[in-house]
């Protein structure tokens, strides 16, 4: 029978470290991995969900930040830059001013 091999003082404790590092590079990666990689996918999710809660008539639309739109802000993606704008009722689109001086029904400007 081979003898134990003794550890440094504070080895458990860098273990211990290192074993925690690992986890949470492992949940923030499956968290970046769950998330909607377009706008549009976010976009589909809420509706999906407005959907299940019974609504009929909605429209979600996606916009830029500094545009200004009526409804609801019910999310953000593109790291801010757009928002998701829910209005209850038919669907006649969001018209957006662009900074060029467009018009966009989307809420897209520039795209």
């Amino acid at each position: 029978m081979r003898p134990l091999r003794r550890v440094a003082p504070g080895f458990p404790l860098v273990a211990a470290r290192v074993i925690a590092l690992a986890a949470v590079s492992c949940a923030s990666a499956s968290i970046a991995a769950a998330a909607p990689s377009t706008c549009d996918a976010l976009r589909e999710q809420i509706e999906a969900k407005i959907r299940a809660a019974g609504v009929a008539q909605f429209s979600v639309t996606v916009i830029d930040a500094a545009a200004s739109a009526p409804g609801k802000v019910v999310g953000s993606c593109e790291r801010g830059t757009r928002r998701i704008v829910y209005r209850r009722g038919g669907d006649e689109g969001i018209v957006t001013e662009c900074k060029d001086g467009s018009v966009s029904r989307d809420g897209r400007c520039g795209h």
